[in-house]
């Protein structure tokens, strides 16, 4: 075993000389400090070795595995994720899971964890219903869990999200009558209903149901329902975040939906969080940490993919307007509120793998935003002319 040890040890280490992309500081378990890369610096200090397994068969999984059990420390994780990844092609033996390890989990996002009329509740609570007064720590104080969109000089995040959804207000039809799907906690009901626009909300969260009940006091018809078991045509249909968590093999459904409750003349504005086209095809067939913990049953789409489920139902993409490092800057002031309210997470009941599991996720998604790995879009549709 600690042949094996050694071995891996070794190979870790010749695999970071070739970094050209920033500069890694490494801290060993025994207190040996390397430098490797040139460039900005980014601190990784390794607890124990077990780590390295870990990395070799579960990959990324295996990285924010690692983090959540103390294996290892970094003053950013959003720094260290953005070295990786820019270095992703030197990397990439230690950041894709082995086969067998791709199979198995493979096997779980897939077929174990569907979208299904039953799954797609049970996926959605895992995430939303773990208490509103957690999410009240660290959100702003609209309660709104998507990308803000921030104006020059814009410091407030929750001006950036009122920005963000006066952008959305600006980019629908005529008609009062909008559909929601995926509410969250009524930050977008709300604003909407300030305009004269009556909003029929949906959430499959009892949690969030009950805030946006409370919030909206009437002035919107909040639903705990699946998008699948909508009734009726609407002006507008706007979908805030909600498709990354439908999952591949239900987005006809869901996109024949869209088509079957829009009102002609009507617009429906989906803001998604997306990967590139060109690497969809190889994202699609692997999982990370975030699909295998964060939001099982999800899948991000590219904006291809959209475009071609839109065509295939009947729509098609009208306006399409990206942000993506907003959605970094957002990520990072989640992550600092977070990282600022622990010792009121410990009162809530939330351990201390709670609280890492929150922060690598976070740290993760502001790296991935901020080399463009991921990006943010308000994309339009309509009826596609006959």
């Amino acid at each position: 075993m600690m042949f094996a040890t050694n071995l891996m040890k070794t190979r870790f280490l010749s695999s970071l000389e070739g970094l050209r992309h920033g500069t890694l500081v490494l801290t060993t378990p025994e207190g040996q400090v390397h430098r490797f890369g040139a460039g900005p610096e980014v601190d990784l200090t390794i607890r124990d070795w077990s780590l390295l397994p870990l990395l070799l068969t579960r990959g990324e999984i295996g990285l924010g595995e690692g983090y959540v059990a103390g294996l290892w420390e970094t003053s950013s994780i959003e720094a260290l994720i953005t070295l990786a990844l820019r270095n992703f092609d030197h990397l990439q033996g230690w950041a894709t899971p082995g086969w067998w390890s791709r199979i198995k989990l493979h096997l779980l996002g897939r077929v174990l964890r569907p979208n299904s009329l039953r799954g797609a509740g049970r996926n959605i609570r895992a995430h939303y219903d773990v208490g509103n007064e957690f999410y009240q720590l660290w959100l702003d104080r609209g309660m709104t869990y998507s990308s803000a969109l921030f104006a020059p000089g814009e410091t407030d995040l929750a001006r950036a999200q009122d920005a963000k959804y006066d952008r959305i207000l600006g980019r629908l039809g005529q008609g009062e009558r909008v559909l929601e799907i995926g509410c969250g906690w009524g930050g977008f009901a709300e604003r909407a209903a300030e305009t004269g626009r009556h909003v029929t909300a949906i959430t499959l969260s009892p949690s969030q149901k009950g805030y946006a009940d409370a919030r909206l006091d009437g002035r919107a018809d909040v639903r705990l329902q699946d998008y699948r078991s909508v009734t009726g045509r609407f002006d507008n249909i706007v979908s805030i975040e909600m498709i990354e968590a439908v999952g591949e093999a239900y987005w006809p459904i869901y996109f024949a939906k869209l088509k079957d409750s829009l009102a002609e003349g009507g617009r429906a504005v989906l803001q998604a969080i997306t990967v590139p086209d060109a690497e969809f095809s190889v994202y699609r067939k692997t999982t990370d940490y975030i699909r295998h913990y964060t939001f099982p049953g999800g899948m991000l789409p590219c904006n291809a993919a959209m475009a071609d489920q839109a065509r295939r139902a009947g729509l098609q993409m009208v306006g399409s307007f990206a942000f993506g490092q907003d959605y970094a800057r957002t990520c990072r002031i989640w992550g600092e509120n977070l990282q600022a309210v622990a010792p009121k997470l410990a009162r809530l009941g939330f351990d201390d793998r709670f609280r890492r599991n929150w922060l690598y996720y976070l740290g993760s998604c502001a790296g991935a935003f901020a080399t463009g790995r991921a990006d943010v879009v308000q994309v339009e549709f309509a009826h596609a002319q006959r």
